[in-house]
């Protein structure tokens, strides 16, 4: 498929921006599929690519316009010189139904991570996310997914999957690989108590927007264990992101908002990054698009800036620390990056799981659950992913 890839897309119309200032700009770096330019692709590391279909958002489907009014801005902005080869294939043409472009945007998203390419999708209501998982099944390995949204999109119709209810999609598929799932940025006053029941029961869990504005760096752990994370523009306050039709007066800030995209380059695992529902027929002198092309720009900074720590080295380089808890019988190990000053704790498999090849699993955690730990407490972190194993 990778040989017709092109065809699947229609080419880029390069935005006009001054260099007047004597700035470079992320067009000048970006490799761009033109109508009469096709990218190579081997070596490189992000390709960016819109989707051009709203048709599953409900009443926002201004969505689908999103991938050339973001463009615009983000053409315009200046990239930092470590920044390596990054490919812009266009935009997906809409398929005849909705089930056509899922299955691009399944099938190109696949072929690309196969390839070690980081695709970071535009546009489109948060749907295509479904598409984004399933891409994940050739690795046959346990997924870890990260969405972040001002409300859980589970319930309604199971027949008739939108942008509300994409979440039920990912549960139900079979195979299930899904290990881990958080959301971070939920509102309480739009969130459904029996949602939150349902999500404990699977263990699984929120993160509600207070606990996210008090402290966006213990978002960091949580980001960093991601295959998939999955940018819902409605999740922004509508005085920074007024451009959904469900933009309300609270939400994320535009610093924190950039800060989490950031959080989710970074991550060693991701593997996909998408960025939905902005909606440029709702665009206020066209903020919207301009804060939606920095998170872009964060998430490939973070990108740029990997450490290539757990899980692409090996720990015998790590600062080991071991913490004996009395009264729970149990030590807690942890482990410190060297190269990014990052944490990880060792939560060993249940003795009936026990495997001969790993007893343990690594999870990310903060400077947080080793003070914790010192103190005599169990960390959270630690618990939820030994409940996970059992």
């Amino acid at each position: 498929m990778l040989e017709g890839i092109y065809d699947l897309f229609e080419s880029v119309n390069t935005p006009h921006y001054s260099n007047a200032d004597g700035s470079q700009r992320i067009a000048d770096r970006m490799e761009v599929h033109r109508f009469d330019h096709q990218p190579e692709l081997e070596g490189v590391k992000v390709v960016l690519f819109g989707v051009m279909d709203g048709r599953k958002s409900g009443d926002n489907e201004g969505c689908a316009g999103a991938p050339q009014s973001i463009r615009e801005c983000l053409y315009r902005l200046t990239p930092h010189h470590h920044w390596g080869a990054t490919v812009d294939l266009g935009d997906l043409r809409p398929g005849i139904t909705e089930a056509d472009t899922a299955a691009a945007v399944q099938s190109v998203s696949a072929e690309l991570m196969q390839m070690g390419i980081i695709p970071v999708v535009i546009g489109g209501g948060q749907n295509w996310t479904s598409a984004l998982y399933r891409a994940l099944e050739p690795f046959g390995q346990s997924v870890e997914m990260v969405t972040i949204d001002a409300r859980l999109d589970f319930g309604a119709d199971p027949d008739d999957s939108n942008s509300r209810n994409f979440m039920n999609d990912i549960i139900l598929h079979e195979p299930n690989y899904l290990f881990d799932y958080t959301n971070i940025g939920h509102q309480g006053y739009l969130t459904d108590p029996d949602t939150l029941e349902l999500l404990e029961k699977m263990q699984f869990k929120s993160e509600r927007l207070g606990n996210v504005m008090s402290g966006a760096h213990r978002m960091e752990p949580i980001l960093r264990d991601a295959d998939l994370v999955s940018f819902d523009a409605s999740s922004i306050r509508a005085s920074d992101h007024a451009a959904h039709s469900e933009a309300g007066p609270n939400g994320l800030d535009a610093v924190t908002a950039c800060q989490l995209a950031r959080y989710a380059g970074m991550s060693d695992r991701v593997k996909s990054i998408g960025f939905f529902e902005h909606n440029p027929d709702l665009d206020q002198r066209n903020l919207g698009a301009q804060l939606m092309a920095q998170l872009i720009w964060h998430a490939l900074d973070g990108i740029y800036a990997q450490k290539a720590d757990i899980p692409k080295c090996s720990l015998d380089e790590y600062t080991k620390y071991v913490i004996d808890l009395d009264e729970v019988n149990q030590d807690v190990i942890f482990h410190k990056s060297p190269r990014s000053d990052r944490w990880w704790m060792e939560v060993p498999y249940p003795p009936q799981k026990g495997n001969h090849k790993r007893k343990s699993h690594l999870v990310s955690c903060g400077h947080e659950d080793y003070i914790e730990a010192t103190q005599g407490k169990l960390p959270e972190r630690w618990w939820e992913t030994f409940k996970k194993l059992a």
